[in-house]
């Protein structure tokens, strides 16, 4: 595994748990990918602005995130992309995941929005378990 370029506290992740998902709040989608570029995580980004629903959401999540063409495209599915096929290819540096703009529309209501961040949140526990660190940073449209 790569060691990082920086630690933690010197990014402007500092005093961000290491597994969480959370609103983006004051960050910038600009630091949060610099950040990962000197810590040596990955930085998977999406920006949902043009979803009306679930499928919209899911498809352009696998489209930015270039999951497989086999992807499901339901929250399990979902789930599993972020976890099975990367714990499968080896020692991961950890993550810094960006959902922009989710959709609150009729076709993706309150309850469709909390499955999606449940399944990012159910890889943040995956990825905690193994120690590695998965950051989720959203915003609501």
């Amino acid at each position: 595994m790569q060691t990082p370029l920086r630690k933690d506290h010197e990014t402007p992740l500092r005093g961000v748990r290491t597994n969480i998902v959370q609103s983006i709040r004051a960050f910038r989608v600009q630091d949060l990918q610099d950040a990962a570029a000197s810590l040596g995580h990955h930085f998977l980004y999406a920006n949902l602005a043009h979803a009306q629903s679930k499928q919209d959401v899911l498809d352009l999540i696998a489209a930015q995130f270039t999951f497989p063409s086999h992807f499901g495209k339901n929250f399990d599915a979902l789930y599993d992309c972020m976890t099975d096929p990367l714990h499968k290819s080896g020692p991961q540096p950890g993550f810094i995941v960006v959902l922009e703009q989710i959709p609150a529309t009729g076709k993706f209501d309150k309850e469709a929005r909390e499955q999606l961040l449940d399944s990012f949140r159910d890889a943040a526990d995956f990825w905690g378990d193994r120690k590695i660190p998965f950051r989720c940073f959203y915003s609501f449209l």
